[in-house]
């Protein structure tokens, strides 16, 4: 059963879509052909209500690609826009304010920065709320707004939002276009959700199973980035601002998620308390090639727990992991501040990069 949308809703909804659009304008160009044309499939899918495994006719889809991108370019200019909602003028980044007013419709604001600080905005319906390790978790549902970006899950202050629809988009791209060294622990991970029938039409079944693993990895990722100290937030939060959209951006922020993810609330820390095969499978298959070179135990680590059983293997590699991750955190936070104190940002980049070069097999 949908959510009613009620005239307020119906107003929040409209006005932030056009945020997201504006967003979309003007990040569109950051990233590369293929990227963009997945993203843009993904959206095409939402706004038709087209479930992840429906393509539809290909020529409808370049059809609306292009009507898209003429519309972006009447927007490329435009500033976002406030929100007018119960009589007030809103910020759009003014989540508390928002969500006062979307909150008692069974709504759920989003607005942040993302990756290369690209503006990002959604709606989406309230599933449920709990509380979880002194953190806010929302469930979320249908999604009425959103812009270029299928993300499954993030946190803001102390708040974990799951998005369950994007979850299922994002989780179905991954398997439909898993790289060779992730079809493995995928299939694993499969196996121990008891997927036995891999074949599209079957795995539609069953993919809530996966999807159950996915949002467990998601929530335990966002609760240890919410409890991280070791990168503070602020000069984490200045690095990215000053190399938005550069090589030192991808590098701290995939610091950023091992420490999260190794983080005592972390979902690797998760998966060896539980005895999760199905967790441990999907986070790796799920990893990038960056994340893999980052933390190279744990593709061995769980080879070797494939032939033994033996957990200890793995939680040893969790623990080097952090310890690599730790290292690099002080060694972009050091480098960073010394090339801030001599007004030499010029030098941070190159350092930052040659202290990664230096590293054993790192060649991403």
């Amino acid at each position: 059963m949908g959510l009613p949308i009620t005239s307020g809703l119906e107003d929040a909804i409209r006005q932030t879509q056009r945020n997201c659009d504006i967003s979309d304008a003007r990040f569109g160009g950051v990233f590369s052909i293929c990227g963009l044309a997945l993203r843009l499939r993904d959206l095409y899918k939402w706004e038709k209500g087209m479930p992840p495994w429906e393509e539809g006719d290909p020529h409808e889809l370049l059809d609306w690609i292009g009507a898209r991108e003429q519309y972006w370019d009447t927007l490329s200019d435009r500033d976002y826009a406030a929100l007018n909602l119960n009589g007030r003028r809103m910020d759009p980044f003014d989540l508390e304010s928002v969500n006062a007013a979307l909150s008692p419709l069974g709504a759920y604001y989003g607005a942040g920065y993302a990756r290369g600080l690209k503006p990002t905005f959604f709606i989406a319906a309230i599933e449920s709320r709990q509380e979880i390790a002194g953190c806010h978790i929302y469930i979320l549902g249908k999604e009425m707004a959103r812009d270029l970006l299928t993300l499954p899950a993030l946190s803001q202050d102390r708040t974990v939002l799951l998005r369950r629809e994007s979850a299922q988009r994002f989780l179905w791209d991954q398997i439909a276009y898993a790289a060779p060294s992730s079809r493995r622990p995928l299939q694993i991970a499969m196996n121990a959700c008891g997927i036995t029938d891999q074949r599209p039409s079957a795995l539609r079944r069953d993919l809530y199973k996966l999807l159950d693993v996915q949002e467990s990895l998601h929530l335990r990722h966002e609760l240890g980035e919410i409890h991280e100290t070791q990168f503070e937030r602020a000069i984490w939060e200045e690095i990215i601002a000053a190399f938005a959209l550069t090589r030192v951006e991808l590098l701290t922020r995939h610091v950023k998620d091992l420490l999260a993810d190794t983080h005592t609330l972390g979902p690797l820390r998760h998966v060896c308390e539980t005895r999760s095969v199905a967790g441990l499978a999907l986070y790796l298959a799920l990893a990038d090639q960056l994340a893999k070179i980052l933390f190279p135990e744990l593709p061995g680590s769980f080879d070797e727990f494939r032939r033994t059983g033996d957990w200890a293997a793995v939680s040893q590699a969790v623990d080097a992991g952090r310890a690599a991750a730790l290292r690099h955190a002080e060694a972009i936070v050091a480098i960073y501040r010394q090339g801030r104190d001599r007004n030499d940002p010029g030098s941070i980049a190159a350092h930052i990069n040659q202290h990664f070069e230096s590293e054993k097999g790192f060649d991403a």
